[in-house]
């Protein structure tokens, strides 16, 4: 199934735990969301760092998933339906968007941050 991965599991993966790098491996079709792609970055120390990452997300082949008009439109209705209420972030809704928007599974462990949406298909993970 493509799935598409919250920016936690890869940094379950960068910390060390297998059972997330074992979820990664075993998807044949691994995608992210622009906003993840973001989020690493902006997470990362040194060049160094942002080499690893980039060379992470090629070797693993993952599909970087582009911000488009309609999940701008559909993050900025969640923000509205779900910060007050569950305290949904920017971001997150960025990346739900992404998922719902392409029809896709999104692996997360941060099951609060998401489980309010509920045309999203959530897969959560257990570290």
């Amino acid at each position: 199934m493509k799935t598409i991965f919250d920016t936690d599991i890869l940094i379950w993966i960068e910390r060390g735990n297998n059972k997330a790098a074992r979820l990664v491996d075993q998807t044949e079709e691994r995608c992210i969301s622009a906003q993840t792609y973001m989020e690493l970055l902006q997470c990362a120390k040194s060049k160094h760092q942002h080499q690893l990452c980039r060379k992470f997300l090629r070797d693993y082949n993952f599909q970087v998933l582009p911000l488009t008009e309609s999940i701008g439109h559909r993050a900025s209705i969640y923000i509205e339906e779900y910060t007050l209420t569950t305290g949904l972030r920017a971001g997150d809704a960025l990346i739900a968007a992404t998922a719902v928007e392409n029809d896709l599974q999104l692996s997360t462990s941060n099951n609060k941050h998401f489980k309010a949406i509920h045309e999203l298909k959530l897969s959560v993970f257990h570290p």
